[in-house]
């Protein structure tokens, strides 16, 4: 018999008002919980991660815009407190687990949260709510990035933004399964921190001698795709730089600048442009294979997929969390945590 809990009368949330770019544009809240549908659960949040999707959201420039107001974060963890019926939902009651928030519905920027059941993932006893709270938006996008260079069989890859978190996922996730990289990043001290997690090829974008290298090294290795999350000049020049008949697949738009294409890269040198966006990838796969790429996410959350947090703020900070993480993302993953132990 599944274990009872107590559902509050209230709770806590930071809820945004308007998309907008100046401060103030969310306030902590007094919410009541909704009634739960059959498949939802109500999950007791222990902690929301801070992606750039996020600070995109908030300001209204992300790819979806939910109806205000509405509590922001895309992913988190908790506890699952309740069930609104069905096997999936029922089965979750009393453990902790890992989520993503609906797409129509609040995030974990709060202290509840109701998500679909199969938008949970059971945390095992190694794996923290910490963790657990950055499990699907980096490592997921990691995985499925990297499974592309694969399933295409390029030799080797070229990523942008190496040095962000997700990027240090990418370099030693391919340096386990083998795949040589060329990790490009923005400062010399992001040559050496880079360097230092085991890369041997990181290029300094803002080097004068960048063009050069990148051409040199990306036709040795064979290097035929581009792995982009800074979009703007970078992806171009790049791009120019790469083999005849290479792609770029832009996951992120950190420049928040167009992108700049020749047009002759396409009709002379057969280099194409395309677009990756987690929320589109994961409707057009299976449960299953959710289940074995989240299963193996979680086995290798200590190692290959392990985030390193840099800070954790209470929700009552949640717009110091979210300014500190803005102007550090390399430093390491910010979390809104709630601060309960199981």
């Amino acid at each position: 018999m599944a274990k009872k809990f107590e559902i509050p009368k209230s709770y806590l949330a930071y809820e945004l008002k308007e998309y907008s770019n100046e401060p103030g544009r969310a306030k902590i809240v007094e919410k009541e919980p909704k009634t739960l549908k059959k498949g939802e659960v109500l999950l007791k949040v222990h902690s929301g991660s801070i992606n750039p999707s996020d600070l995109m959201f908030m300001r209204g420039l992300y790819g979806i815009k939910k109806k205000l107001p509405v509590v922001p974060g895309f992913e988190g963890s908790g506890l699952v407190i309740a069930s609104g019926g069905g096997w999936r939902a029922n089965s979750l009651v009393g453990k902790p687990v890992a989520c993503v928030a609906p797409n129509k519905g609040d995030g974990p920027y709060a202290e509840y949260m109701i998500t679909d059941a199969y938008s949970c993932f059971t945390l095992g006893k190694d794996v923290s709510l910490e963790q657990g709270a950055c499990l699907f938006v980096n490592p997921i996008t990691a995985w499925a990035l990297l499974d592309q260079v694969i399933r295409e069989k390029h030799k080797a890859y070229v990523q942008t933004a190496a040095a962000s978190a997700l990027g240090k996922m990418l370099l030693r996730l391919s340096n386990k399964k083998g795949i040589p990289g060329i990790h490009v990043v923005r400062r010399k001290e992001q040559v050496d921190l880079l360097k230092s997690l085991g890369a041997e090829h990181v290029l300094d974008s803002s080097s004068p001698n960048f063009d050069r290298e990148l051409r040199v090294l990306s036709n040795k290795l064979n290097a035929t795709i581009m792995l982009d999350a800074v979009a703007g000049e970078i992806t171009g020049r790049a791009l120019a730089a790469m083999p005849y008949g290479s792609k770029c697949v832009v996951y992120g738009a950190l420049s928040e600048e167009p992108i700049s294409y020749h047009a002759g890269l396409g009709i002379f040198q057969d280099k194409k442009i395309e677009g990756y966006w987690l929320s589109s990838w994961m409707p057009q796969q299976s449960p299953f294979k959710i289940w074995k790429i989240t299963s193996e996410i979680r086995s290798l959350l200590g190692k290959e997929f392990q985030t390193q947090i840099a800070a954790k703020y209470p929700l009552k900070e949640a717009d110091k969390a979210i300014q500190e993480y803005a102007n550090n993302m390399t430093r390491g993953k910010v979390l809104i945590s709630n601060g309960w132990e199981l």
